[in-house]
């Protein structure tokens, strides 16, 4: 390969690195959000107004970045599956009984928040901020 060549394929792969700064490093593991989540969930909507309410999430299983689990809340249980991207730190969970989409960020180790939205009739927005209580799910 000639010199220029050379040049051109680093300058390439610069620019490449440089729009993707949230691309995870090449062999950094993935994180293992299997465990009890717990926390406040902040959240408003037209029907509802504003509510803040503890809210606690179990993640019973992960499969490299393939996860699912659970969580209660005052109208019953709520099962969602989901996967982290490749930058591990964005998540994305949903639910078959659901109309809406949470999405996530991993904030350290033992800390995530995960914001839920819905459009349409029963609109509504909120955000959780949660710690990891356990490594395994109650």
């Amino acid at each position: 390969m000639s010199s220029r060549n050379q040049q051109t394929l680093s300058g390439l792969f610069a620019v490449i690195g440089l729009l993707a700064p949230g691309a995870a490093q090449a062999g950094e593991a993935i994180p293992n959000l299997v465990g009890t989540w717990s926390g406040k969930v902040n959240t408003i909507s037209e029907q509802k107004g504003l509510k803040t309410r503890e809210r606690t999430i179990q993640i019973t299983e992960q499969t490299d970045r393939r996860f699912r689990g659970f969580f209660t809340y005052e109208d019953g249980r709520k099962d969602f599956f989901g996967v982290v991207y490749p930058d591990n730190t964005s998540f994305t969970w949903v639910s078959p009984t659901s109309k809406g989409y949470n999405h996530g960020r991993i904030l350290g180790p033992d800390k995530i928040s995960a914001c839920y939205v819905e459009s349409g009739a029963d609109a509504t927005a909120g955000c959780a901020e949660l710690s990891k209580v356990s490594a395994k799910p109650e």
